[in-house]
């Protein structure tokens, strides 16, 4: 997959999401010049009248569902979920956190496995803001433990979300660069007592060396807020910042 620039359909927000819709949201991002966008599990009001009418706009389905539930076992199901959502809606990728994967967790990678055989949906794991599956130490555990039985899988690496757990982003990409396919571009300012995310180019974090650091070669989606009077036109701006800074 080349380098294409896509809307997480969550940087519309919530309440301008559940306004208008996310058909709404994607009709509005591909106008901008979006190549695709990627479909919000938490965000969907009706997923059997959403998904269907959303086909054809995404290449990435996000679910909110971590892959090991709390206690290590491998939730088949909530798995089993976001590949059905996914291949509705026409996206080749299903973006997911490992959720509570523990030492106990090792063993049911082989099921994962055989479930990943069974679909052509790919999995990407992404770095989520929590400390069992956010931080640097937790992804290289988990990637580590899936290398020793064969099973390679891609990575969806959120440049901010980093930041949320005292991380740096520029470590992280330099340690896991090699194993991402979807780069979500997030910037990170902080306040007095939390992070918010932010247009890069507002972002206090070293984002070009964070970028410069990961392929060039593969999608990125803008997960900041996306917020104006003219919201085609902010869309469309940033969407060209992004392609900018990639040039």
């Amino acid at each position: 997959m080349a380098f294409e620039v896509l809307i997480s359909l969550s940087s519309f927000g919530a309440a301008e999401v559940g306004r208008h819709g996310q058909l709404w949201c994607s009709q509005l991002s591909r106008a901008a010049g979006a190549d695709s966008v990627e479909v919000r599990g938490e965000m969907l009001r009706d997923a059997d009248a959403e998904l269907p009418a959303l086909h054809g706009l995404a290449s990435v389905y996000s679910s909110p569902e971590g892959l090991w539930a709390e206690g290590g076992m491998l939730d088949g199901a909530a798995l089993q979920r976001g590949i059905a959502a996914a291949e509705r809606v026409g996206a080749g990728r299903l973006k997911m956190a490992i959720g509570d994967f523990q030492a106990s967790s090792h063993a049911s990678l082989a099921g994962l496995k055989t479930a990943l055989a069974e679909t052509r949906v790919e999995l990407l794991i992404e770095n989520d803001q929590t400390v069992r599956a956010g931080t640097l130490a937790a992804l290289q555990v988990f990637f580590d433990a899936a290398d020793r039985v064969d099973l390679s899988l891609g990575m969806t690496f959120d440049m901010g979300n980093w930041h949320w757990l005292g991380e740096c982003p520029l470590q992280a990409a330099q340690v896991l660069g090699h194993r991402v396919r979807y780069v979500h571009c997030k910037g990170a300012q902080r306040l007095p007592h939390k992070w918010v995310a932010v247009p890069l180019g507002d972002s206090v974090a070293p984002w070009r060396a964070v970028l410069r650091a990961l392929p060039a070669d593969v999608p990125h989606a803008i997960e900041y807020p996306l917020v104006g009077d003219d919201l085609l036109a902010v869309t469309r701006a940033q969407i060209d910042f992004i392609r900018a800074a990639r040039a």
